[in-house]
């Protein structure tokens, strides 16, 4: 037989099937008759037609993604690759931007405590005693110091027992996340879990990672362990991207007790955990998944959100043992942060005054999710005095369409949950609510009181 035939003919073949299979794919599509984004059949079906095992399709299939040839989606199926990218890039910028008259309670902003006139003195420092100098690359030494502090920064009692050579630096926690994922993720068809409400930054990673992105449903306890190992069980997986001490959108903090149910799935199956503890301002009690299971378990934080967004300072606690990975895939990718940075970084925490700056912020997002609470409090919202958001399930009578276009004509800016949802999942009716620290009190105030009357008022609907 020859191998243009589809579906092929297996009768005068004298090679394995699995490679007779893969021929007539790539004969097929080449000649365009499979034509691209055409759905192929389902393995146990196309094997049943072709009277073959099922362990061959799915041979074939896996040989034809790793070409090229097609491309597979879990929960949809397998498809005639067209060559490009299906999926274009979301129309969502991750840095929210609004016009300068606007109510802005999209974004999520560090208030402003000082921490520009303490970098401008630190720099000022440095321009005086030089540094560690400003001509060459940052060789893998350099960053010493400033993973020193970051150890300091953490502290033990978070992570577990933690040295500098367990910290590698990024440039802010979404840049740390993403080599982070490039030192756990492998194959051709890596698989992320994640929380069935996630940050869009979560999407962008795996695009440009070329991963699939699995939601995981949530109680309010946390991640569902069961929900979690049922994910495993059908489709695999390599790693679990999760917010556990303050997930955003839903200011969750998942339980000890559920954080140990998760670990314990997570090394049954052998998957990593990378804890995005990019939103939590306050020094939590609880431990951090490395702490738990320290050999699958990676943290990822910031001082975006607790000190300033302006340096872009990340860095990842590395799963035990891991460490040397991590360090060559930041050098693979950015040499290290710029010199200047480090020096920087390193004096504000070393010094004390980034603590004294976190401990400043805590007390303003304390302040402004009390003027929240004071609000709308009387309507359905979860929220927590450390998160510098809150989460509304909007009542009965409001779909979040019509209340986003409501609140857009009072210039008000807020997240949907849709903005939050994974590609194939159910965006509940609700918004979040950021605490936007750059409108005044009477500002803030005045833009929740708007959106309590838009609540108490729902559009009137007629039944056709």
């Amino acid at each position: 037989m020859t191998d243009t035939i589809w579906p092929p003919d297996f009768q005068d073949s004298t090679q394995s099937k699995y490679i007779v299979l893969v021929q007539s794919l790539r004969a097929a599509v080449r000649s365009g008759a499979l034509s691209p984004g055409e759905k192929l059949p389902p393995v146990r079906e196309l094997a049943w037609q072709l009277g073959i095992t099922p362990g061959t399709v799915a041979r074939a299939y896996k040989l034809a993604v790793q070409e090229g040839l097609l491309d597979t989606t879990v929960g949809r199926g397998t498809f005639v690759s067209s060559g490009h990218r299906e999926d274009p890039p979301d129309d969502i910028s991750l840095v929210a931007h609004m016009a300068h008259d606007d109510l802005n309670l999209r974004g999520i902003r560090v208030p402003d405590v000082g921490q520009e006139g303490i970098i401008r003195d630190i720099m000022r420092r440095l321009g005086t005693d030089g540094g560690m100098g400003y001509i060459d690359c940052p060789a893998p030494d350099k960053d010493l110091a400033a993973r020193k502090a970051v150890v300091q920064w953490i502290g033990e009692d978070r992570v577990g027992r933690l040295s500098p050579d367990d910290i590698v630096l990024g440039l802010g926690a979404q840049h740390t996340v993403i080599l982070t994922l490039q030192a756990c993720l492998y194959g051709p068809n890596p698989i992320i879990l994640t929380e069935d409400l996630a940050f869009p930054g979560v999407r962008h990673a795996a695009r440009m990672l070329r991963a699939q992105v699995l939601g995981v449903g949530m109680d309010q306890q946390g991640l569902r362990p069961d929900r979690f190992e049922a994910v495993l069980r059908e489709h695999g997986g390599q790693v679990l991207l999760t917010s556990a001490e303050t997930h955003s959108p839903t200011t969750i903090r998942t339980t000890l007790e559920r954080r140990r149910e998760i670990a314990d799935v997570a090394s049954r199956y052998q998957v990593q955990i990378i804890e995005d503890d990019c939103h939590t301002v306050a020094r939590p009690e609880l431990p951090a998944y490395r702490a738990i299971c320290p050999e699958w378990s990676w943290y990822v934080s910031s001082l975006t959100k607790s000190v300033s967004a302006a340096l872009r300072f990340g860095f990842v606690a590395c799963a035990k043992g891991q460490g040397v990975t991590a360090h060559q895939v930041a050098q693979s990718s950015f040499y290290g942060l710029p010199l200047p940075m480090l020096d920087i970084c390193e004096a504000f925490i070393t010094s004390g005054q980034a603590e004294t700056v976190r401990q400043k912020v805590e007390a303003r997002i304390a302040e402004r999710v009390r003027q929240a609470v004071n609000i709308l409090g009387q309507w359905d919202i979860s929220w927590r005095s450390d998160a510098p958001f809150v989460w509304l399930k909007l009542p009965r009578g409001w779909r979040c369409s019509t209340f986003m276009l409501a609140c857009g004509s009072e210039g008000i800016g807020i997240k949907p949950a849709d903005e939050f949802v994974l590609a194939d999942g159910h965006a509940p009716n609700a918004v979040r609510i950021g605490m936007n620290p750059d409108l005044t009190n009477a500002e803030f105030e005045g833009a929740l009181q708007k959106l309590s009357q838009m609540l108490a008022k729902p559009p009137a609907t007629v039944d056709v």
